[in-house]
């Protein structure tokens, strides 16, 4: 699998060529690519003639590739093309042949094999016997695809565009089962939690059996006088007929000799043919194997992203449920796996090619891009590989330390690193391999230039209980220029503390490369005392070696402390870096504790020790900040320094004086604003970090003292900054709902997206404690509970499997699993424990008294595994006893802490209902534990253009212009595509995005089909049970239930509400989006209890009075109204209308819509009651009726809810539009214009009596009438984003409660609303424009954004609660209010003179423009950081 994909196609490329990723209309780039596409007929080599797609750019071996990944070729090789009887030349452009044009006739021809390419035929035969099955994925430690199954009827399945209609239209046939009750165990309250539910059986066939057995023969290899006449191979097939064939291998294919397995005789059989294919001679000789191969190629075809294997593996911690069955025979005999092994390639070299690539044309960035994800791939997979080689003792250390044994399998250079005590023993080992990694990323991020920069291919993986860091070889290093003489150029050590003083071109070269480097990640060059005493110039950490291959590269080793380390956790190193070298030799112990408890250090906030209890110690000696945290700190510095600007400014005559005077006034505000933020330079706002402060053994010079000393209170203020600011930010992002993790990999992401390690988890309870919302995070304090418990375990379970075993490793996993899970429990008695497993042979008795890990009891791991949340997260009173206080404590679900372990261990467990509160029996036995897969941490290649791509349509979707958000999404789908085949996690959020707005600009088929292919992908990439994975069924609920499929959305919000309850539980703000969604789906009588429990969910997390909580409250009301409950249905309406007038005020048009919902309830309450008096129960039945909500209601309810089209409100741009209002009305005041305001305000009330007007409430049929609810926004109806894909666009329900931002004034206002985007929530990639200038960097728009006037019409963003609304404000630079700019967020680009601005932020950046002019520095080279390209500067000092 891993050759096809290394191969560079597999049978997607063709198809994602030539067939469009989505079934709309292609983007731009992909019509360049149409313009150079012909169809060419294919003939030949006993294959049916066929027609393949290929592209003018192609050369021949291109289109031989296409070709071998087509199923009418596969499994043929050693095949070439040729055209008007020439052999064509594999190099050669398909351009450049003369002649060649759509339909031309090509045609293959059959080469002789070599033995090499003899047995990668056989290879390609071998992967079609192993085609995969249904359980294969589960057996493999893959995650499955579930979709297919769940939605699996006659005819429909997982589409790709042409299917989709053919599903569409039999599913509309069909019945809905819409009275079919959901499980009990999916019911609300409900406690049980099957796991067989959440793998059902798959609906695909079992793949067929071909043979029974498939080896190399005895006789192999060929004796000397039989290799001189073309013997390569002997091979043996035994046939499902049951004879046994030995079967030659030549030059010109394959042929049966006369060999037996007691007699050798190589000729050739009587009548036997020489087949070029081994599967045509196969067919020829049995039957049954013909009949099996044309079975599989008869087959349905899946889509690509269902057989495609992924570029890495996604971990399944459960397995099949009857591993032995599944076991099926790989044919592995044939031995052409161990030679793979042997002969491994030179990872190194690989990738060092594939980043040397070509990037000038599109064409070329995607085959470098390509290229590099594959070697990449291919490189994960041998760590993997080899990780298990290694722990199985199959290879032998290369080295003679035992204390560090290094290994060297399938070119991949692994070890487990040799413990410091300085750095923390065994805990420091493993952060030191995890920076490493984390280091390399950051350098192999890097643009441009910069690329000469080279890492070698870095991987970590855990296996067994040991982490293992896996490199490529290095390549060789010789000698320096000294050494070598002049005439040789130089190589070896060039850069670093032992490279000692030399000077050569390529030291210069690699300098200045690292120079560019230190700008780009906001590193300070400085200096340090070395070994030797000299001083020693530096723009990395300590550790870091840069040397000059014999490859004639720069490679960078050592990476692991290129971050700044985190001050909170360096207490003694921080006392010591307050001192220079001489001070620390001269003072004594007490006069460094005397000055660590009087005075006060520079950088700490007051009183920040008592609140926090920090700095303190950790248990290793790297704790670094992320790189995301130094991005925040930079933008929180950059807003401080520009209000410090605007201060100096007022001080010294008025801040547009200072701007426009031209004096010394504004650059003096500037140099003070720079002091008083900390920027390293005095001139211009620069921020740069030193690695190396509060490193233990680095010495810096004396004259370095006071940079030294800034750079101690940066990090000090920097990592306060987590505790003080990002911590508090991310919990009030969960409490909006803007942040919703779901489990620990989901939480993990959000708080690493905001810079907060995971060590602050501690921190995070803390806050959540100390926060009046404690009750409302609730299920945050759960989760960061969880991790902790988690990750502590896993700590113990490393040592714990030290120590144990091959034999024994599944009984003492399982009795781990058991110590943890089951309170109080204890090893089995060695006698009963003889009774039971007396069936297992050489297991004998006595054996759970013979080993050490049997002995470890339950109390015994929670006493460890609070010790270590102790020492770790500071955690001391909070974890109870055992797992049961975490069940009742914090409503902590233990299936969700297997799951979790399992994920972070590699354990895969037999899938089976798991009963973890029985204590009499132990819940987990050896049976069940089925494997332990390595858990590898790799580098991430980027998609550059298709990223690229898919944020410029996030920035469309932004300004609300669909159109050009779809095309942009439906471009990077497509570059997506011709990259990874799909299979990303940034292409499954592009198509969920492009579904999205595909869905709004009304094509709800088109959506399904693309959301259908996002969920697949997410199952396989993400996993079946990631937090990714049930947003986007929900979303597949909504667009199928669009089409008319109630059926299958019904399936899809089950499928979501199981993972959900198994991830997390039901006490989750999601589950309450979930439960309304199926409150509105389902028709039973379960419809009340889900939507009830949402109600109480989203009363619970955001409050009465919030929007989600109101919403429900409607959903309810209009639930009882279709039962004929009006009284319940009013007090549910009434405390609805209480919240929207609380939120929104008496004039709102949700208001309003409440209102008028409450009084036709009312009004039909009494028509009911007086009918029932006048003629009974019959009449009434039939009024309940029809208060019934449509089918678009309902539709349109759904997209609310899951956030396709969110509805909320800015408090901030309330009050920002009131201000407004009244600073026009002075104006208008002061200017005696009284009487001109007057129809304005007329034109406004007209407008809003008519939107008034044209909302109607529920509406009766005939008498009673038909029930619709209908709204008109105005405001509405001028934006596409506010399209509705129902059969009337321009109404809505009142259900939809569509928010008017804005009232209809003299000028007038363009609103947008946000598209929620719970998947996207928190990417950062959306937040570029509200950043302004920062760090020294003007802002550079993305292609295909729109760079608007500043002042002009200017379009300003207000920035709340993770939604964005744009407001066109005219006549904007006639205010000077403070008030009014103080809602502003963000800053705009300076395109003007400073005498025709008047925003006081604007005017600020541009005097800080000028100041940076005055100083002898233009504003053209200030680009990262306040440097000129090309220039090195540090403390204002340059470099030559």
């Amino acid at each position: 699998m891993k050759d096809k994909v290394k191969k560079g196609g597999g049978r997607n490329q063709t198809k994602t060529d030539v067939v469009p990723q989505t079934s709309g209309k292609r983007p731009v780039v992909m019509k360049q690519e149409d313009d150079t596409s012909f169809p060419v007929k294919i003939q030949g080599a006993g294959v049916e003639p066929f027609e393949l797609q290929v592209h003018s750019f192609w050369l021949v071996q291109d289109a031989v590739m296409a070709l071998l990944a087509r199923e009418e070729v596969c499994p043929r090789s050693s095949l070439s093309l040729t055209f008007a009887g020439m052999t064509l030349d594999p190099l050669a452009e398909l351009q450049s042949l003369k002649g060649l044009k759509p339909g031309s006739i090509l045609r293959l021809a059959e080469e002789p094999y070599s033995p090499r390419s003899a047995r990668v035929h056989l290879g390609r035969v071998l992967e079609m016997l192993r085609a995969s099955g249904p359980q294969d994925a589960l057996r493999e430690g893959r995650s499955p695809s579930i979709l297919e199954t769940l939605t699996h009827t006659q005819d429909s399945g997982i589409t790709n565009g042409k299917s989709l209609k053919r599903s569409s239209s039999n599913t509309k046939t069909e019945p809905t089962n819409q009275d079919g009750a959901p499980p009990e165990y999916l019911l609300p309250g409900s406690l049980e939690r099957p796991l067989m539910a959440l793998l059902p059986h798959s609906s695909q066939p079992e793949v067929p059996s071909y043979l029974r057995d498939l080896s190399l023969s005895c006789w192999n290899p060929p004796p000397g006088h039989r290799k001189l006449q073309g013997d390569f191979l002997y091979i043996t097939v035994v046939t499902l007929e049951g004879r046994r064939y030995d079967i030659t291998s030549c030059p010109r294919g394959f042929f049966l000799n006369r060999s037996t397995e007691d007699v050798f005789d190589p000729r050739p059989a009587q009548s036997s043919p020489v087949c070029h294919s081994f599967t045509d001679l196969l067919c020829h000789i049995s039957p049954t194997f013909k009949q099996a191969l044309t079975t599989l190629k008869n087959r349905s075809q899946l889509p690509p992203v269902e057989v495609l294997s992924t570029p890495y593996r996604t971990l399944s911690w459960l397995g099949p449920s009857c591993a032995s069955r599944t076991h099926k025979n790989s044919f592995s005999r044939l031995g052409l796996d161990e030679q793979a092994a042997t002969q491994g390639p030179d990872w190194n070299e690989e990738l060092q090619v594939a980043r040397d690539l070509p990037q000038g044309s599109l064409e070329e960035r995607l085959q470098r891009d390509r290229a590099l994800l594959q070697v990449n791939s291919a490189f994960v997979w041998a760590v993997a590989q080899g990780a298990e080689a290694v722990m199985d003792g199959f290879v032998e250390p290369v080295n003679g330390n035992p204390e560090d044994p290094a290994f060297l399998w399938g070119g991949v250079f692994m070890s487990q690193g040799a413990g410091s005590v300085v750095l923390g023993g065994e805990r420091g080992r493993r952060a030191a391999q995890r920076l490493e990694l984390r280091g390399v990323q950051a350098y192999s991020d890097l643009e441009g230039a910069l690329q000469g920069l080279h890492t070698l291919p870095t991987a970590t993986v855990d296996y067994r209980g040991v982490r293992l860091s896996a490199q490529g070889l290095a390549p060789g290093l010789e000698g320096s220029e000294q050494e070598q003489g002049s005439s040789a150029p130089s190589r070896g050590l060039l850069y670093g503390v032992n490279a000692g003083p030399q000077e050569s071109p390529h030291r210069r070269q690699l300098l200045q490369l690292l120079a560019q480097s230190a700008k780009a990640l906001s590193l300070q060059r400085h200096a340090i005392v070395g070994p030797t005493g000299h001083q020693v110039p530096l723009f990395t950490s300590v550790d870091a070696q840069g040397l000059l291959g014999a490859d004639s590269r720069f490679y960078l080793l050592d990476l692991f402390r290129s971050f700044p380390a985190d001050a909170n956790f360096c207490p003694e190193v921080q006392i010591e870096g307050q001192k220079t070298p001489e001070e620390e030799r001269n003072e004594g112990c007490e006069e460094e504790k005397e000055k660590a408890n009087c005075v006060k250090v520079e950088g700490w906030p007051e009183n920040y020790h008592s609140d926090s209890g920090l700095p303190k110690n950790f248990p290793h000696g790297l704790c670094r900040l992320r790189p995301e945290l130094l991005q925040a700190f930079i933008q929180h510095k950059h807003s401080q320094f520009t209000q410090r600007v605007r201060e100096r400014m007022e001080e010294n005559g008025g801040f547009e004086e200072c701007a426009t005077a031209g004096d010394s006034r504004a650059t003096n505000a500037v140099r003070a604003a720079c002091k008083d933020v900390g920027s390293v330079s005095d001139i211009i706002f620069e921020m740069r970090f030193n690695p190396n402060i509060f490193t233990s053994g680095v010495s810096f010079p004396n004259c370095e003292s006071g940079s030294t000393k800034l750079q101690e209170q940066l990090l000090r203020e920097a990592a306060a900054f987590i505790v003080t600011q990002q911590i508090p930010a991310f919990l009030e992002n969960c409490l909006q709902g803007n942040e919703v993790p779901m489990d620990g990999a989901s939480l993990k992401q959000a708080l690493h997206q905001r810079g907060i390690n995971l060590r602050y988890l501690g921190h995070v309870i803390k806050a959540i404690s100390q926060s009046e919302h404690r009750e409302r995070l609730r299920h945050i304090m759960r989760l960061v509970i969880g991790e902790i418990v988690v990750r502590s375990t896993s700590r113990i379970f490393n040592s714990f499997l030290q120590g144990v075993e091959v034999s024994t490793l599944s009984a003492a996993v399982s009795h781990f699993l058991c110590c943890l899970l089951v309170p109080h429990f204890s090893p089995t008695p060695a006698g009963e424990e003889t009774k039971k497993k007396s069936r297992r042979r050489g297991r004998g008795a006595g054996a759970s008294e013979s080993t050490p890990w049997s002995t470890l009891s339950g109390a015994e791991l929670w006493n460890l595994v609070c010790q270590d949340a102790a020492e770790t997260y500071d955690i001391t009173d909070r974890l109870g006893s055992g797992a049961n206080h975490l069940v009742e404590q914090y409503g902590l679900q233990k299936l969700s802490l297997l799951r979790e372990f399992c994920l972070k261990t590699g354990v895969q467990l037999r899938l089976r209902d798991y009963f973890l509160d029985n204590q009499s029996k132990a819940p987990i036995g050896p049976d069940d534990v089925l494997n332990i897969f390595p858990v590898v941490k790799h580098i991430h290649m980027p998609i550059v253009d298709a990223s690229k791509a898919f944020r410029v349509a996030h920035n469309f979707l932004q300004k609300g212009l669909l159109e050009q958000a779809n095309e942009h999404l439906k471009e990077a789908a497509y570059l997506f595509g011709r990259v990874c085949d799909d299979l990303h996690p940034e292409a499954c959020h592009c198509l969920s995005l492009l579904a999205k707005v595909a869905f709004l600009q009304g094509q709800a088929a088109e959506a399904r089909s693309v959301q259908l292919k996002a969920v697949v992908i997410s199952e396989r990439v993400l996993g079946f049970d990631h937090s990714n994975t049930i947003q986007q069924y929900a979303l597949l609920a909504v667009y199928m239930y669009a089409g008319g499929e109630n059926a299958l959305a019904q399936k899809c919000l089950l499928r979501a509400r199981l993972l959900m309850l198994t991830v997390h539980g039901e006490d989750h703000p999601y589950t309450a989006t979930l439960d309304s969604c199926l409150g509105l789906v389902l028709t039973g009588e379960q419809t009340g209890q889900f939507l009830q429990n949402a109600l109480k969910l989203n009363a619970s997390f955001f409050g009465p009075k919030d929007l989600h909580t109101a919403l429900n409250q409607h959903l309810l009301s209009q639930w009882m109204c279709s039962k004929g409950d009006y009284r319940s249905a009013m007090n549910h309406e009434k405390e609805a209308f209480v919240a929207f007038t609380s939120m929104f005020g008496d004039d709102h048009p949700q208001t309003r819509c409440s209102s008028e919902f409450l009084r036709t309830i009312t009004q039909q309450a009494v028509r009911v009651e007086r009918s029932l008096r006048q003629a009974g129960a019959d009449q009434t039945e039939q009024m309940v009726e029809c208060l019934s909500p449509a089918t678009d209601t309902i539709l349109e309810q759904l997209v609310l809810i899951t956030g396709i089209r969110k509805n909320t409100h800015s408090d901030r741009l309330q009050e920002f539009k009131q201000k407004l209002l009244e600073q026009r009305a002075a104006e208008a005041a002061e200017e005696a214009n009284k009487i001109s305001n007057e129809p304005a305000t007329t034109e406004t009330e007209k407008g809003a009596n008519k939107s008034s007007d044209k909302e109607t409430g529920w509406e009766e049929a005939g008498n009673g009438g038909s029930p619709a609810e209908q709204s008109i926004s105005e405001s509405q109806e001028d934006q596409p984003m506010e399209e509705v894909p129902v059969e009337n666009s321009t109404t809505a329900p009142v259900n939809v409660h569509v928010v008017e931002l804005a009232e209809q004034s003299q000028s007038e206002e363009k609103t947008a609303t946000d598209i929620g985007d719970s998947e996207d929530s928190g990417r950062p990639s959306s937040e570029a424009e509200l950043k302004g200038t920062v760090n020294g960097e003007a802002d550079v728009k993305s292609a295909g954004e729109d760079t608007e006037p500043p002042i002009t019409n200017e379009e300003i963003i207000v920035e709340n609660e993770g939604v964005e609304y744009e407001v066109t404000l005219n006549e904007m630079q006639k205010s000077g209010s403070d008030e009014i700019n103080g809602g502003i967020n963000g800053t705009p680009d300076i395109t003007a003179d400073l005498s025709d601005l008047k925003n006081k932020e604007v005017l600020a950046d541009a005097v800080i423009s000028k100041a940076t002019i005055a100083n002898g520095i233009e504003d053209r080279d200030v680009t990262v950081n306040g440097e000129a390209e090309g220039s090195v500067t540090a403390n204002g000092i340059a470099e030559e």
